[in-house]
């Protein structure tokens, strides 16, 4: 009977590409960069010759005919197995799991993951007007995944607007600030507290797209520079997709990172791995400020590395908004004033949010500082939709406890999905208590609608639009929502439901 393989990183890279760049690369070029970088830093340069595998995150910043081919032909691969991930942020930690099976049941010899985007240099180009000497875009495309964003939403959702994290993330800001018993200002400070922590480990990261240490109020009082987006969050409580980032892992089994004579110094193992989801609809989850599928993929992780929570040196949580951090910090059992560090790149407002491949600079960042540091343990969650799919890795440089051929989850998977809530009601009228809202600026701090989600009398779910013509800032700003109780009527006009907060 064939020996297991035992999954070992051999060479790991990330790249920043600098804001006063004159001739930016194009995303695809980016990633070719990062690749090349990785095998250079395998120290061996036949392994590019034995790659068979290709997994790859979504490049969104740009459309390209094929991809994964694409690049295959810029660093003359020839894989004979390649993902292409939709758009989500769990993909990087999805992928390396992924690629651990993989190696361990013998499918995959080496493995190449990597993603990139350019949102910068695209968003410069559309701001000022000057012309990129970027491939033309293609009309025709073998994987148009920007469709995939989208399908974190049920249909209603989507007739809501929920269609922007920014919004569902603050809805669920809303919900956890409630749950958590803390009054608006004290939230906020926490916030502002947890982010300046974040952003001054971003100071002096020299892959950070951002190099500023901010102190709490800075974050979290609006100015001109940091405006409001939707409430509470202001813009550096939020991720930051506009940044030039790209980044690589490869990964082999330990018998041929040995016969292609890999420096042992550089292994790092993925000590443990998995993957879980909760459930989909965001108006049919029980609660709006928990992740079951997080505290039981934590669980698992820790058992799969055969580690305890306390023997873990460092984490990177997933950062996209506040309330993911928290929302995970609990979750995972992390106490609030842990010394511990809950990231360490600087978080996705300041590190910068390169879209789907942010965690793949958590694992390069932890493989870096693991290769520094021999005896560090670090735990990486990725996060993708909207606290919907969840995929943990542990990093050090011991060997799992248990197999990767045995990681199956399928009976929590099964038992988290068995707790979802009837569909949300399409007309509701009567009374909604509101369980989370939001409020929407325009770019000069103008309130431009509100959303709310709630349950009626029986106890039924509903979402509604919060009428503007009732909004009052002053009001909505110094006062919590949730817990209170509004009529609530649909509109046949506008096909939604209406709330009126005040007459």
């Amino acid at each position: 009977m064939r020996k297991e393989a035992i999954p070992v990183i051999i060479g790991a890279a990330q790249f920043t590409q600098k804001k006063d760049t004159t001739h930016p690369l194009d995303p695809l070029k980016l990633v070719a960069q990062v690749c090349k970088n990785a095998l250079a830093n395998t120290g061996n340069e036949s392994v590019i010759s034995h790659i068979d595998s290709l997994y790859m995150t979504t490049i969104s910043s740009w459309i390209y005919a094929d991809t994964p081919i694409n690049l295959c032909e810029t660093l003359d691969i020839h894989p004979k197995n390649i993902e292409y991930m939709p758009i989500t942020g769990s993909a990087p930690q999805k992928l390396v799991n992924k690629a651990a099976n993989s190696i361990a049941s013998g499918k995959s010899k080496v493995v190449l993951i990597t993603g990139g985007d350019a949102y910068y240099s695209k968003h410069q180009r559309t701001k000022n007007g000057f012309k990129l000497d970027w491939p033309k875009v293609s009309l025709k495309v073998r994987n148009d995944a920007r469709k995939a964003y989208v399908s974190y939403l049920n249909d209603l959702e989507f007739r809501y607007n929920f269609n922007n994290a920014t919004i569902v993330y603050a809805l669920i800001e809303t919900a956890l600030r409630d749950a958590s018993q803390h009054g608006l200002n004290e939230h906020l400070q926490k916030i502002g507290e947890r982010y300046e922590s974040f952003s001054k480990i971003a100071s002096k990261n020299p892959h950070a797209w951002s190099q500023t240490s901010y102190k709490a109020e800075e974050i979290i009082t609006p100015t001109p520079e940091n405006r409001k987006v939707c409430y509470p969050f202001t813009k550096r409580m939020v991720s930051n997709l506009y940044v030039d980032q790209s980044a690589a892992v490869i990964m082999t089994s330990e018998d041929f990172a040995e016969e292609l004579g890999i420096d042992k110094d550089l292994w790092v193992y993925p000590m443990g791995g998995a993957d879980l989801d909760n459930i989909f609809a965001i108006s049919q989850r029980p609660r709006l400020y928990d992740s079951p599928a997080i505290r039981e993929a934590s669980k698992h992780v820790l058992e799969h590395a055969g580690l305890t929570l306390d023997e873990i040196d460092s984490f990177d949580l997933y950062s996209c908004f506040p309330c993911m951090v928290e929302i995970a910090r609990k979750e995972i059992g992390i106490p609030e004033n842990d010394k511990r560090d809950l990231t360490i790149t600087g978080g996705l407002s300041f590190f910068g949010g390169p879209f789907s491949s942010y965690s793949l600079h958590s694992i390069v960042t932890a493989v870096d500082l693991i290769q520094s540091k021999p005896s560090m343990k670090i735990m990486v969650l990725a996060n993708g939709g909207y606290n919907t799919s969840q995929s943990f890795g542990i990093y050090g440089k011991d060997r799992p406890a248990k197999s990767w051929l045995e990681n199956n989850h399928a009976k929590v998977q099964e038992a988290i999905e068995a707790e979802a809530l009837p569909e949300a009601i399409v007309e509701a009228n009567g009374n909604m208590t509101i369980e989370a809202y939001t409020f929407i600026y325009d770019r000069q701090g103008s309130i431009q609608r509100g959303l709310a989600i709630g349950h009626m009398e029986d106890g039924r779910r509903a979402l509604a639009q919060i009428d503007p013509k009732s909004i009052h800032v002053e009001d909505v700003e110094q006062q919590d929502l949730v817990g209170k109780t509004y009529k609530i009527e649909y509109d046949n006009k506008a096909k939604l439901n209406k709330i009126i907060l005040a007459e």
